[in-house]
This record gives structure tokens, C-alpha cells and sequence, in this order.
């Protein structure tokens, strides 16, 4: 029997639906915490609108909540040597909206 080489990755097989495949977009992420869990709640705030909706939530182990955080530094990093470095938005100091991604202390 052959030995797999550890150097080779696993593939896996992810599908998408068609009815997710276009996506849901956010400029809003609410994150908050228990001691067993991240919620990132992601949302859409309208210009002028007191109100944002939540359109997904996703609920993580910690473990994976900081995979996905270096995850995205390597994106951002990624994306960054090829475009540029990415520039705060003009006004986004609004301090009426909480665009620092973050929230209220989570309790389980």
C-alpha cells in the first residue's frame, strides 16, 4: 500500500448553489462573542437610514473564527500587492455608525 505524501494537499469539493451564487452584500459586520463562539452578523445600513437589516449571520468556533481572520490578512495582503494599498473611505469616521466591526460583548 502507497503512503500519501504529506506535501500534497487534500482537495475538497465545495458546492454552490445557484441560489447563493450571486451572493448577499454587506457594508455592515456586527461581531460579537461567547466564550464558545463568534456571531458575525452581516448587514446593509442604507445612506440616511437609522435602521440596518441583517441579511446573514454566521456562527463560528473560535478556532475557525481565527482562521478565517488570517484568512482574510492573506487576502487583503494579497490583494493589496497587486492593487495597491486599500484607503479608508472618505468620511467613514462617522461615528453614528458602527463600521469598526464590532459590538457588544457577547454572553452565552
Amino acid at each position: 500500500m502507497a503512503q500519501e505524501d504529506p506535501t500534497q494537499k487534500k482537495k475538497l469539493n465545495i458546492d454552490l448553489p445557484e441560489d447563493q451564487a450571486q451572493g448577499t452584500y454587506s457594508n455592515l459586520a456586527v461581531i460579537t462573542h461567547s466564550p464558545v463562539e463568534f456571531v458575525v452578523d452581516f448587514a446593509q445600513v442604507m445612506p440616511g437610514m437609522p435602521k440596518a437589516q441583517v441579511r446573514s449571520r454566521i456562527i463560528l468556533a473560535p478556532h475557525h473564527a481565527k482562521r478565517l481572520l488570517q484568512a482574510l490578512n492573506e487576502n487583503v495582503q494579497r490583494f493589496e500587492s497587486q492593487h495597491g494599498t486599500i484607503q479608508p473611505l472618505k468620511g467613514s469616521s462617522d461615528a453614528s455608525l458602527p463600521l469598526t466591526f464590532s459590538g457588544p460583548q457577547g454572553e452565552a
